[in-house]
């Protein structure tokens, strides 16, 4: 699918939504410096087209008692589409799998998975993750701190 190209307004409605998605179309306007029904044309292009997949609140995970987070590399025996479709399908069902990436390299897949404790990880890992569709092996490695963590874009506004 081919994409329109983005001037700046477009690219000043992205970041300002970014950056704080639950701005009224008022203030967004005024912030990009249109009046409100061209910005929201535009804003409402800008989601029909794609641009915005999605607006979302992102919740401070330790906070709400989620202080494990695991990188987990899983390795398939098979790599049929059936396995794979059915390994994803089953996956995107998990919500404690809060991302997962199709990988070249060593993985065929790296997961980022939240819990409460490691114990609940180790259970997640023995009654879920050892058998999802296809699964050979998993090596998990545990994040010590966060050291960046954002959904952002670098959206160039000029």
């Amino acid at each position: 699918m081919e994409h329109r190209s983005l001037d700046s307004f477009d690219r000043k409605i992205l970041a300002a939504m970014q950056a704080d998605p639950a701005l009224t179309v008022g203030a967004l306007a005024e912030r990009v410096g249109l009046s409100q029904t061209p910005c929201w044309r535009r804003l409402k292009a800008l989601e029909q087209e794609g641009y915005i997949a999605r607006r979302a609140v992102v919740l401070d995970a330790h906070k709400l008692g989620f202080t494990v987070d695991v990188f987990a590399h899983v390795r398939l025996a098979r790599h049929d589409e059936e396995t794979l479709n059915a390994f994803e399908e089953q996956v995107r069902g998990h919500p404690q799998v809060v991302e997962c990436f199709s990988m070249t390299g060593e993985s065929d897949y790296l997961m980022r998975i939240v819990g409460r404790t490691i114990e609940d990880y180790e259970q997640f890992l023995k009654k879920v993750l050892l058998h999802l569709p296809g699964v050979a092996a998993v090596n998990s490695s545990f994040s010590l701190k966060t050291v960046k963590m954002t959904t952002d874009l670098p959206i160039d506004p000029a």
